[in-house]
């Protein structure tokens, strides 16, 4: 019995229209992160929809949890793909994903002619946001990830390497580092399987379908990337690459991010930077981030035409590999080899992200004791006072706005 399923008492046949309005009003009113949506989602679906149960929502979330890429994003499409079908999947990602996309799209746009005092005021506030938000997130995930001296170690060891060798080899070479750690080193009894009573979602042939499109193309995007030089296909080939790549939450692409479009030169620090800092003040997944990257760059295609393939393939490993564990998640969850080396990739991921905090976003911020307090000031607030993103980022763009007066 696979779990992450739809328990046979829930209502059924709903449509690809009534998922995509339900989707649509959390993408437009959901702020505070992957953690926040997921919540909002439990509301919706589960308290007031009821179109799932919560003991088939938390194992779920548990899937999503486990496997790369966007964790709320995945949530999301499976819960559309239980209500309404593959349709209903697509409805239940576009729904939640295209309004904050559109709006980074808009802030590519308008970046151009932020060149005067003002507008790169504005630019350094957004990055100053970064420099919290960033922090904020290893805060947290080193407190939940690494509670033990040997995912500390595991941590330590990734920053260590990536900063060292500052690659996308690196990363890779880093996670996979990880999860050999966690074999080794991080066992314990496994997680007991949930009860059954559930209906899968996707056969196995489907699955082993979308496992083989996974696999394709993370090894054949790089193999005609080198053979065809065309921007737009190694535009494509660096999001899929990130969007694969990525455990334990949105932010974790920040380096997978920005190894692929600041180290080739496509786009430069500061307004790299800036960019993901505009990212928090949208609601919706913070992968959308990749919307803006793929608008900023030159490519030779319309800015929309970027922007949209960017994103798609981004978000498209991610549900792939999803789609791929459903019919087999019951199993693989079983074995405590698995779940240790798990343990191990989320503890390299926050390694990862220590290491961005770092560099660039540190030590390309951070230049005055002035950058350093409001940096300091945005941590408190989001730390502390618990206050919602947007507003630090609203309170950090103004105040970069006042400084360049």
């Amino acid at each position: 019995m696979p779990p992450a399923a739809i328990p046979d008492a829930a209502p059924r046949g709903g449509t690809p229209r009534e998922v995509l309005l339900a989707f649509l009003k959390l993408g437009l009113t959901c702020f505070g992160g992957p953690v926040a949506h997921l919540g909002y989602f439990r509301q919706e679906f589960v308290v007031r929809r009821r179109w799932i149960d919560d003991a088939a929502y938390a194992d779920l979330v548990g899937l999503c949890q486990f496997l790369p890429g966007p964790a709320s994003s995945q949530v999301g499409f499976a819960l559309g793909l239980g209500r309404a079908g593959a349709w209903g999947g697509l409805a239940a990602w576009a729904g939640f994903t295209l309004p904050s996309a559109l709006l980074l799209v808009a802030f590519a746009a308008l970046a151009d002619r932020l060149a005067g005092p003002l507008g790169l005021g504005l630019l350094h506030g957004l990055k100053l946001v970064a420099v919290a938000i960033v922090a904020q997130a290893v805060w947290g995930m080193a407190r939940s990830l690494c509670p033990d001296g040997t995912r500390a170690a595991i941590a330590a060891a990734a920053s260590l390497i990536v900063l060292s060798a500052p690659s996308a080899a690196a990363q890779i070479g880093a996670i996979l580092a990880g999860a050999l750690a966690g074999w080794r080193l991080c066992r314990r009894p496994a997680t007991p399987p949930p009860p059954d009573g559930t209906t899968p979602l996707v056969s196995p042939r489907v699955g082993i379908a979308a496992l083989a499109a996974y696999l394709a193309l993370l090894v054949g995007l790089p193999l005609l990337t080198h053979f065809l030089a065309a921007p737009l296909l190694a535009l494509a080939e660096s999001c899929y690459r990130a969007g694969a790549l990525v455990f334990g939450g949105g932010h974790v692409v920040l380096p997978l991010l920005r190894e692929a479009f600041v180290t080739p030169g496509w786009i430069d620090d500061g307004r790299f930077l800036a960019g993901y800092g505009a990212a928090q003040a949208v609601p919706g997944p913070l992968f959308t981030f990749a919307a803006y990257l793929g608008a900023s760059v030159e490519t030779g295609a319309p800015r929309l035409v970027g922007a949209t393939l960017a994103l798609v393939s981004i978000f498209l490993p991610g549900l792939l590999i999803l789609l791929a564990a459903l019919p087999f998640w019951h199993q693989l969850r079983r074995g405590a080899q698995a779940q240790a080396a798990m343990r191990g990739i989320n503890a390299t991921v926050v390694g990862l992200l220590a290491a961005a905090l770092y560099d660039p976003i540190w030590t390309g911020t951070i230049h005055t004791p002035t950058d350093l307090a409001l940096a300091l000031a945005g941590f408190a607030l989001l730390t502390m006072t618990r206050t919602p993103p947007w507003i630090v980022v609203a309170l950090s763009a103004t105040a970069g706005l006042a400084l360049s007066f």
